[in-house]
């Protein structure tokens, strides 16, 4: 009996550590069970990165754009969740069907050239990043790291662009 109240003590103990082991954050798990990904941050953390790009952004824009009536260069990109479900589905068949397993994506600022005397504004893409499948059958994890650009494979771009371009977050 002693040895069975033992157990059941030890099931409940191992229980409760798995629970915490296992749980994030205790905020950011809700009712539906989803867990807040990695680099959350809560709108005034958000404030804050915005506040700071503010020289760089005036900088970039009043060089460039000597106080156009356009609203200067684009401060953000915008893109339906259906196009960015659609693209995680589409860049993991390509990483898949060019050799690799995609692991994440990598958003780069970028710049539209400059056309007809106009210059070209900034936006940002994403491209997936992986790594290259080795081998095949084995039971042991590949520790190579991750997140580097998958040679050839397809970014998501042309996402809409701030009210107007040069907007401050919150939008």
């Amino acid at each position: 009996m002693k040895n069975f109240v033992s157990l059941i003590i030890g099931i409940a103990i191992g229980a409760i550590a798995m629970y915490l082991y296992c749980t994030d954050d205790a905020e950011a798990a809700n009712a539906l069970g989803f867990t807040a990904p990695n680099g959350i941050i809560k709108a005034k953390g958000a404030r804050t990165l915005d506040k700071a790009y503010n020289l760089k952004h005036s900088i970039i824009n009043d060089s460039l754009f000597k106080k156009s009536t356009n609203g200067g260069d684009n401060r953000s990109s915008w893109w339906s969740v259906k196009d960015i479900q659609n693209y995680i589905n589409y860049a993991e068949n390509q990483a898949g069907e060019l050799g690799y397993t995609m692991d994440g994506l990598r958003v780069y600022l970028g710049s539209y050239p400059d056309t007809k005397g106009q210059t070209g504004l900034t936006t940002m893409f994403f491209i997936p990043t992986g790594n290259k499948i080795t081998s095949e059958g084995s039971i042991l994890p590949t520790f190579q790291g991750g997140g580097t650009d998958i040679p050839g494979a397809d970014g998501l771009n042309r996402g809409g662009h701030g009210q107007p371009p040069g907007a401050n977050y919150p939008q």
